[in-house]
């Protein structure tokens, strides 16, 4: 759960397996554990090598197969990250952040970390 307080992002560190379909869902809630509404938002996440590489590993969205959905009141992100995506990475660490734009256009980071690729070995 993350928690929607005025102060820096959420850290959640992922271990993605290379050549698997990753995905997880996180609720979005106030500082009475209340989900929030997320009806009218967008959200997109990209995944670096380094902070200040000049493209995304992976870049995701809430565009129709983007590999981000919102679940509205309920307050939920799903990510999925699809295995012909994680096949392509190389295993090493990453790092990503995900940020969610209000319809007014108010972007605001709900989490970041360290993305792990682990190496596949059945291929």
């Amino acid at each position: 759960m993350v928690n929607n307080t005025p102060m820096a992002a959420s850290t959640y560190d992922i271990d993605l397996e290379q050549g698997s379909t990753y995905s997880t869902v996180f609720t979005y809630t106030d500082s009475n554990g209340a989900a929030v509404n997320l009806t009218g938002f967008t959200a997109r996440m990209q995944v670096r090598a380094v902070y200040a590489a000049s493209g995304p590993s992976i870049s995701l969205t809430t565009s129709a197969g983007g590999g981000i959905s919102l679940g509205g009141a309920a307050g939920t992100v799903t990510v999925t990250v699809p295995a012909a995506t994680s096949a392509n990475l190389v295993a090493k660490n990453y790092v990503y952040d995900l940020e969610l734009v209000s319809a007014g256009g108010v972007v605001t980071k709900l989490i970041r970390g360290k993305m792990k690729v682990l190496p596949e070995v059945t291929r």
